[in-house]
């Protein structure tokens, strides 16, 4: 596997929008077999389209899910998890679940998340593409 880069959520919704011209040219400096995002990040992709019932928006995102490596939620992940929450919880911060799984899923893979998002900042190994 040559993954270099899990998009988060936030980052995947930039890739699929092509919105921001920083992100995509940083985009276009990867090939696709250096990026992935967690299954996670799949369903909230999906989330985001039924939510707001739009069948284009999801044929953009099923487009998206095709040229893209879906990393499945693993037992490496989840040990990375529990340890991220107690760290976090220990540090008096907060961070939402699913952010905690993207991140504990880059963690177990050794690969830099990509996000602007930033409750993410805690996470070592972070690039903001949109700046």
């Amino acid at each position: 596997m040559n993954i270099r880069y899990l998009l988060d959520t936030n980052a995947a919704s930039y890739a699929i929008n092509r919105k921001n011209s920083a992100f995509d040219r940083r985009l276009t400096r990867c090939t696709m077999a250096e990026l992935a995002i967690s299954a996670v990040t799949e369903g909230e992709l999906h989330y985001g389209a039924a939510r707001r019932f739009s069948a284009p928006l999801e044929s953009v995102i099923e487009r998206f899910l095709l040229a893209i490596t879906i990393i499945a939620w693993d037992s490496a992940a989840a040990r990375r998890f529990g340890e991220l929450r107690a760290r976090l919880e220990r540090e008096g911060q907060v961070m939402g679940g699913f952010d905690m799984m993207i991140a504990a899923q880059a963690l177990a893979l050794g690969v830099t998340l990509v996000t602007n998002d930033r409750a993410f900042a805690r996470i070592r190994r972070i690039e903001d593409w949109t700046e």
